[in-house]
């Protein structure tokens, strides 16, 4: 594989929203990087890519080999990081640069050192932390999953499709939630204290989770205004799991931690109903 560098129109010389990087290393070393892709997004959208294989001027672990098939043979002639530094540093520099964990930003950082070339100054942003938030009742956050529920075309383990896949679950996620790029950027907000219930009303002695909107949220307030108590996780004492929005319930919902512990009390004997918002204002009404 020769290094590539790509626009997917040639014209278009303005800059990325945010640019994204997947890297691969040949050994433990985290500066032993042996591939890199980097793919640029603006408006929901890929405008550039880059990728290359690196000799990492280190040893190749077999375990390695094994996660991302690239041997000491694939890089024999191919430029070292040094070389390919002030590339990587144009793509990078005075950018969002997102990653899918913080293991890229890690090897980047000691292939900097390694290399003796100046650290590469950029905003950071965890493309996991961001899908966590964004989809918070999926069983799992690993990029070959998110890929496959989003329905983002992916290769594991090879540099420029990770690095896209990471870039299309960004796009995604402010499409989902409507949180712009730069408030993804921002620590993401603690809820406060649960709303104290109303002394009397239809889900008095009701204890009650939410799935989908945080304790502090409308839907917390609603129930409190009808008497239900807040708990903050599914419990053998819990009477009603509330699902934000209506039902049916999607695979994230249904998969995740909160509705099958409810289900689990069920199949126990427990008393815990699963409803959607929908049904419990209907039922709150009857």
């Amino acid at each position: 594989m020769l290094s590539t560098a790509m626009l997917a129109d040639p014209t278009d010389t303005l800059p990325p929203d945010f640019v994204v990087i997947d890297v691969e290393t040949a050994c433990s070393r985290v500066s032993s990087i042996c591939q890199i892709g980097i793919v640029g997004f603006r408006d929901g959208r890929e405008i550039f890519e880059y990728e290359t294989l690196l000799d990492p001027r280190d040893e190749f672990n077999a375990f390695n080999t094994r996660i991302h098939g690239i041997a000491e043979h694939h890089v024999v002639g191919q430029p070292s990081f040094a070389d390919v530094h002030g590339i990587v540093h144009g793509h990078l520099a005075g950018r969002t640069t997102v990653a899918h964990s913080y293991f890229d930003k890690g090897a980047l950082a000691a292939a900097c050192r390694v290399h003796d070339r100046p650290a590469i100054e950029t905003r950071w942003l965890d493309s996991v932390r961001v899908a966590q938030r964004a989809w918070p009742d999926l069983a799992s956050h690993r990029l070959g999953l998110l890929a496959q529920y989003l329905g983002i075309t992916h290769k594991h383990h090879d540099a420029l499709s990770d690095a896209r896949a990471a870039g299309w679950v960004i796009v995604k996620a402010i499409d989902h939630t409507g949180i712009a790029l730069d408030e993804w950027l921002a620590p993401p907000r603690k809820p406060g204290p649960a709303p104290k219930p109303a002394p009397d009303g239809p889900l008095k002695g009701e204890r009650i989770a939410i799935l989908g909107e945080p304790r502090d949220g409308p839907l917390a307030a609603r129930i409190a205004a009808l008497g239900g108590r807040i708990v903050s996780a599914v419990g053998n004492t819990t009477t009603m799991l509330v699902i934000a929005g209506r039902a049916p319930f999607g695979y994230s919902i249904r998969n995740s931690g909160a509705y099958r512990r409810a289900e689990q009390y069920r199949r126990l004997g427990g008393t815990v109903r699963i409803v959607s918002e929908h049904e419990l204002g209907l039922a709150a009404a009857s």
